[in-house]
């Protein structure tokens, strides 16, 4: 009597999507040297206070323009300010501001886009409005916002808290427009994908539809948007503080330490050299992320 030959069972479970995708990010070696330097840099504002025995607010005027020595390895600003202790805590802010703003533009950029890819009626407005932000010079633009909403802002919430709100909001209303065409582009084809329209014709409701099938589907280029928007709001803080529009002197951030590194430029160059340096390396860390990101997360890529 001829047995049955019967499969023996898998010894591993079958791979899932997240185990490719770590695969394929691991293989870039970019990616990997930006998340470890992106890390450490996060995790020395965080904890780098804590640790490091000076204030970024003490006021030393016997030790002031000091150079790099070991009790202060980047040396004193013309205040006897540590100038290590600074950089950590503007790295805070920086980083702060950067997060926030990007989280703020991702919620507007990506409600914008799926509801213009979903729904026909209002696609062409909402992409008028999208070009319209597109076509604004957005410097400018940040510019007027912080000099109208500046002093009632600091009169309601303080000079620091309101400040931040300020340019958090002024960055993330001008930052979600990318975030929209993308979304928009890839709800277009998902909601002609033959699962959504299974799903409709059994009555799901366009709500349902949308966090259940199209969202999640989506999720892969908000990821990617969301690395590159913490460089892009980085850089534009940056920017603000450097034409001194940021934060008030007494709160550093790495674009203030650079804005008030320029009058020292000639007598003491490594005071614009640390936050030149700390902005770029945060930049670069994070866009090789977003690379990383967006090849591992897309599936004609993944795999090879």
């Amino acid at each position: 009597m001829t047995e049955l030959m019967i499969d023996p069972e898998p010894d591993t479970p079958p791979r899932g999507k997240w185990s490719d995708v770590w695969d394929q990010f691991k293989s870039h070696r970019g990616a990997l040297l930006g998340m470890f330097i992106f890390s450490v840099i996060v995790l020395g504002v965080i904890l780098g206070p804590f640790l490091w025995p000076y204030d970024a607010t003490f006021i030393d005027i016997r030790a002031r323009n000091q150079g790099p020595s070991l009790a202060h390895p980047m040396g004193t600003d013309q205040l006897g300010r540590d100038t290590m202790a600074r950089m950590m805590a503007g790295g805070r802010t920086s980083i702060a501001v950067g997060m926030t703003a990007m989280l703020l533009a991702l919620v507007l950029g990506s409600f914008i886009g799926l509801v213009a890819g979903f729904f026909r009626r209002i696609d062409g407005p909402l992409m008028r409005l999208t070009d319209l932000f597109l076509a604004l010079p957005l410097l400018p633009l940040l510019l007027v916002l912080v000099l109208l909403f500046r002093e009632p802002l600091n009169a309601s919430f303080g000079p620091e808290l309101g400040i931040f709100i300020l340019i958090v909001v002024a960055i993330g209303i001008t930052s979600w427009m990318p975030t929209a065409r993308i979304v928009r582009g890839d709800v277009l084809a998902l909601k002609e994908r033959e699962f959504v329209l299974a799903a409709r014709s059994i009555g799901t409701t366009n709500f349902r539809l949308i966090t259940r099938h199209v969202l999640p589907n989506v999720m892969s280029p908000i990821m990617v948007s969301a690395t590159l928007g913490i460089a892009n709001a980085i850089i534009t803080e940056s920017a603000l503080s450097f034409l001194g529009l940021g934060f008030p002197p007494d709160f550093p951030t790495w674009g203030r330490l650079l804005y008030d590194a320029t009058n020292y430029l000639q007598q003491y160059p490594e005071r614009v050299i640390w936050p030149g340096a700390a902005i770029s390396l945060t930049v670069l860390s994070v866009n090789y992320l977003g690379d990383g990101l967006r090849d591992a997360l897309d599936p004609r890529i993944r795999g090879r």
